[in-house]
């Protein structure tokens, strides 16, 4: 892609840094530096001016003052006006800065990621706006404010084929026919098999090291890690421990929610070693990944596309996974899926691999191969042919 040139518009606030393990930068960090090693042109990204450093090399940043993010009561009045027929100035506030910011650039596809809203502040500008969703952003949408503020939309590009589903129903059909599915592409160059050979961490005489089972993620009850602290429970196993790293925010000091401090009491009260760990920054992961035997994402919402799927298939582990929204399409064909919200089921999977070092090993290259052809690369390649078809001639 030679032109128009290609903007990637974050959340306001939102920081394109290696301090965080924050999704949407770092697909946007992913992206970028793929169309680099492909020969394309440097992507660019919208930026909080106030936001942390340092800063991802592989976009440049245009950066901008922001507006205040509207309160609670902001959000409660756009839904009702939204729904009656009028524009949502709340929201539409926030993100003008990020609009105005454009005003001066070239023509240039942007990509509003997770930001309705800037496709229509876009809509009379000479810029191409591309919806870029990483969530179900329509469901407080009916149908018709969906197509006022989608209407002059480039393109809406979904990260898993679930969730293109859920928005196209939320669409007039005039907009869902240009809706697109790019997944998350795996960092197979960040994340490795600790042992490239493929030699079970555990060696030959598992009674002498405990089979690690790690999860990464958000400490909120939508990720699930109760699910896996009540799984391990069940196993009463001298030869398991469940290591969970996370936070219910981007940082190691915050205050334990009730939500931690609940998970912490069900770990006191089990035989099973569980240890926790905060936050951690990305560049850690992959240390952390490579002292795991099992690598568990136990959503039980459906996640569209988490890429922690990607980060523990590229690390070379065994992948159980809860079968919910996103996750089936990405985890590939030699994951362990499970009903989510379901300790028994979850404690069946471990249990399987905890016994079975050689289905361990089996389990984890087929999930190194699968993230080898579906890493950083695949997934630019498969955004610029969905933004070359959607901006063919006749279309």
């Amino acid at each position: 892609m030679t032109s128009p040139a290609l903007i990637h518009a974050i959340t306001p606030g939102d920081h394109f840094s290696p301090r965080t393990g924050s999704a949407i930068p770092t697909v946007v960090h992913a992206l970028a530096s793929a169309a680099l090693a492909a020969g394309d042109p440097r992507h660019a990204v919208l930026l909080d001016r106030s936001t942390y450093r340092p800063r991802y090399g592989s976009a440049e940043v245009i950066e901008y003052d922001s507006a205040p993010q509207p309160d609670a009561l902001a959000r409660r009045l756009d839904v009702i006006r939204g729904r009656l027929g009028g524009s949502r100035p709340g929201i539409a506030a926030h993100y003008r800065p990020l609009a105005d910011a454009l005003q001066d650039r070239p023509p240039s596809i942007v990509l509003a990621h997770n930001a309705p809203v800037l496709v229509r502040l876009l809509r009379d500008s000479d810029h191409l706006p591309v919806l870029y969703a990483h969530n179900n952003l329509l469901r407080t949408y009916s149908r018709r404010e969906a197509g006022r503020m989608l209407d002059g939309a480039a393109g809406i590009v979904c990260v898993s084929e679930s969730l293109a589903q859920a928005t196209r129903a939320q669409l007039p059909g005039r907009l869902a026919d240009l809706v697109r599915v790019v997944h998350n592409g795996a960092d197979v160059d960040r994340f490795h098999p600790a042992d490239p050979s493929g030699v079970d961490r555990g060696g030959d005489d598992h009674d002498a090291r405990a089979v690690r089972v790690l999860f990464i993620g958000r400490m909120i009850p939508d990720k699930g890690a109760d699910v896996l602290v009540r799984a391990a429970a069940m196993l009463h196993d001298p030869r398991l421990e469940v290591v969970i790293v996370g936070s219910a925010g981007f940082a190691r000091d915050l205050p334990l929610t009730p939500f931690e401090q609940s998970l912490r009491a069900l770990a006191a009260n089990s035989a099973t070693r569980i240890r926790f760990e905060p936050f951690t920054a990305r560049d850690a992961l992959p240390g952390l990944m490579a002292g795991a035997d099992v690598f568990v994402i136990p959503s039980r919402w459906p996640d569209p596309c988490p890429l922690t799927v990607g980060e523990g298939l590229a690390a070379g582990l065994p992948l159980i996974a809860s079968r919910v929204g996103g996750i089936p399409e990405i985890a590939g064909p030699s994951s362990l899926l499970v009903a989510p919200d379901d300790p028994a089921a979850l404690a069946r999977a471990i249990d399987s691999l905890v016994h079975d070092p050689a289905l361990r090993r089996r389990l984890g290259a087929a999930s190194r191969a699968h993230a080898e052809s579906h890493d950083g690369a695949w997934a630019w390649r498969t955004l610029r042919g969905a933004l070359a078809d959607l901006a063919a001639p006749g279309r």
